[in-house]
């Protein structure tokens, strides 16, 4: 485990660091390899005797930020749905609309937190559409959030959508098909996180897995990059080899930064890696540069899922995640494949993303049993380590699902 002013070990339990409380150390349950989140600024690095010696208490410059657990209630409301149980086909934009906001409305009555806009007047949505038109974010339930939004203050443009790759924000229609077409999504900025224009030099997520490790993204040019064109991270006294270039993660900053919450709009499927693609990887290594890295192990993965949604900034702007489940799959994803979707006209709003992970992992494993597959292999340990570091609750109490009734 490395600080940026020094260096400490301790065996699957390294600090964690926040940036907006410089110095504080929090503990982080992670597999085999130490991985860890550098923040702009570490006051002081922790000695490593301090870290090494369990009696030893690490030297902090400010009291440790714990954040209460999220609510970890799930709230659901129905969609129309025809005959093939298709809720997105058949359900209209006011259906969507009216589902939205009963559950937002619900959401704001049973924890006293408004979606109006604050000091920075600025509302972000992570959207998915990694894979791809078949199972992306749906453009309807995009749509009622940005209204509910704009019904509670919010401006037109001051609401921005966050995705990944451009190739699949033009094909799942977030983006013009056109590349020289740069019109917003009906208004509303889209930041792509792959033109690396919307990371931050000292917001980043380091690990000892490098990208040119990777056995089919090895055959790179190795020459140092420099993902911040006129700012020299390379200069003295800095780090600037490829193979340290190759362990960070550039942090999406926009949605915990420049905002006074963000939403998360994922969309659900099973992950040979981190066992569930859904709240907690879309707010991770969906979020985040050089994470294709993370995906060669069940190890590793969880654990940088884990400790990238535990950073405080990240989770105090963290409003919560809204879902359809319009369409799932069980089975082969990410990667889209029709033959193995289950389609639930229905909505979860959740504040919890563990909770609303280990639900769907139920679902994930009953769906495989039902048609004969192996459930998600148990040493996936992604949801395990997310609770230790108390993002939210695997098993939450009674009733797990409160059903919300449209006006």
């Amino acid at each position: 485990m490395k600080e940026r002013s020094g260096s400490s070990a301790s065996p699957g339990i390294p600090p964690h660091a926040s940036a907006r409380h410089p110095g504080v150390i929090l503990p982080a349950v992670v597999a085999s390899a130490a991985l860890a989140f550098f923040p702009p600024v570490i006051a002081a690095a922790t000695p490593a005797t301090a870290a090494a010696t369990p009696t030893a208490a690490p030297v902090v410059a400010d009291a440790p930020v714990v954040l209460p657990p999220p609510l970890p209630t799930i709230w659901e409301t129905p969609l129309p749905a025809d005959d093939t149980n298709n809720a997105p086909a058949s359900a209209t934009q006011a259906e969507w609309d009216a589902a939205v906001e009963a559950l937002v409305s619900t959401f704001e009555q049973a924890t006293g937190r408004k979606l109006v806009p604050g000091e920075k007047r600025k509302a972000g949505l992570k959207i998915y559409t990694e894979s791809g038109p078949g199972l992306s974010t749906p453009l309807p339930l995009t749509r009622a959030v940005i209204r509910v939004l704009e019904r509670r203050g919010f401006a037109s443009g001051d609401i921005f959508l966050v995705g990944l790759n451009p190739i699949r924000l033009r094909t799942t229609g977030y983006l013009p098909l056109s590349a020289t077409d740069t019109a917003p999504f009906e208004g509303h900025p889209v930041y792509v996180l792959e033109s690396k224009r919307f990371y931050d030099p000292v917001w980043f997520y380091d690990s000892p897995i490098p990208y040119r490790f990777d056995p089919i993204l090895s055959g790179r040019n190795y020459a140092s990059y420099n993902p911040f064109p006129g700012e020299d991270i390379f200069g003295p006294g800095k780090r600037d080899s490829a193979f340290d270039d190759d362990r960070k993660s550039f942090l999406a900053t926009p949605l915990f930064l420049d905002t006074d919450f963000w939403i998360n709009l994922p969309v659900y499927s099973d992950h040979n890696i981190v066992g569930v693609n859904g709240a907690l990887a879309n707010a991770t290594i969906w979020n985040a540069s050089n994470t294709t890295r993370f995906f060669r192990s069940s190890s590793t993965a969880p654990a940088a899922v884990a400790e990238m949604a535990a950073i405080p900034e990240l989770r105090i702007t963290w409003a919560f995640t809204l879902a359809s489940l319009g369409r799932w799959q069980y089975i082969g994803g990410p990667s889209f494949n029709s033959l193995y979707t289950v389609s639930e006209p229905r909505l979860w709003l959740s504040a919890d993303p563990v909770a609303m992970d280990s639900l769907m992992l139920q679902k994930i494993n009953r769906a495989r049993e039902e048609h004969g597959f192996k459930p998600v292999p148990d040493d996936v340990r992604t949801l395990e380590f997310a609770e230790t570091l108390g993002v939210g609750t695997r098993r939450p109490p009674e009733p797990v699902l409160v059903p919300v009734a449209k006006p």
